[in-house]
């Protein structure tokens, strides 16, 4: 299998290791392959890839879609070095609003994979980065939603100390303000 799947405190959350095979020319590395995938559980289908570039500084999120065109994403960075984070929003889920973070990066090519009914984020920490990250759900700007990336209720540890925030997200809501409609148990 050319993955290392970890699940992470948040047991729905997977950090991925992709094996890579440098030499002399570079390297090569398998992405994703939907067989290895649905064998550790991840069995949605991917139908939209986004590619996202920021300088260093920039904090994006904490966004999700809701029901019934909530998105799984599979982040990964593929020029430069990101934070990122995922944040539960199941209701009665037992980790309900409590995140996991990760460093993903150029050098080390893990991938973080998010299922629905979380809210997703990250920050840029070097120079600028490139991400790119397949969703289970195409953009839907109905049911596009998010969280405040700095809720006292959840409390994420963010490696940046002023970050450059858009204004979208400088008006999101507190999580014990906002219209989520997710429920635990029913992913």
């Amino acid at each position: 299998m050319p993955f290392i799947f970890k699940n992470l405190k948040i047991p729905e959350v997977i950090l991925i290791e992709p094996k890579v095979f440098p030499d002399e020319r570079g390297f090569f590395l398998e992405s994703y392959k939907s067989s290895d995938f649905f064998d550790v559980g991840i069995t949605e289908n991917f139908v939209q890839d986004n590619h996202s570039k920021s300088k260093y500084g920039v904090l994006r999120g904490l966004h999700f879609q809701k029901n019934p065109k909530a998105q799984g994403k599979l982040v990964r960075c593929i020029t430069g070095e990101i934070f990122d984070v995922a944040v539960d929003l199941r209701k009665n889920s037992p980790s309900y609003g409590k995140w996991v973070g990760e460093i993903l990066s150029e050098e080390n090519k893990k991938m973080l994979y998010i299922p629905k009914g979380f809210a997703h984020g990250f920050c840029v920490l070097s120079s600028d980065a490139e991400i790119i990250y397949k969703c289970t759900e195409e953009y839907a700007p109905e049911y596009d939603a998010g969280i405040k990336w700095n809720d006292n209720v959840i409390g994420i540890e963010w490696p940046v100390v002023d970050p450059i925030i858009s204004e979208k997200d400088s008006l999101l809501p507190n999580l014990l303000d906002s219209d989520i409609n997710f429920m635990y148990g029913e992913e």
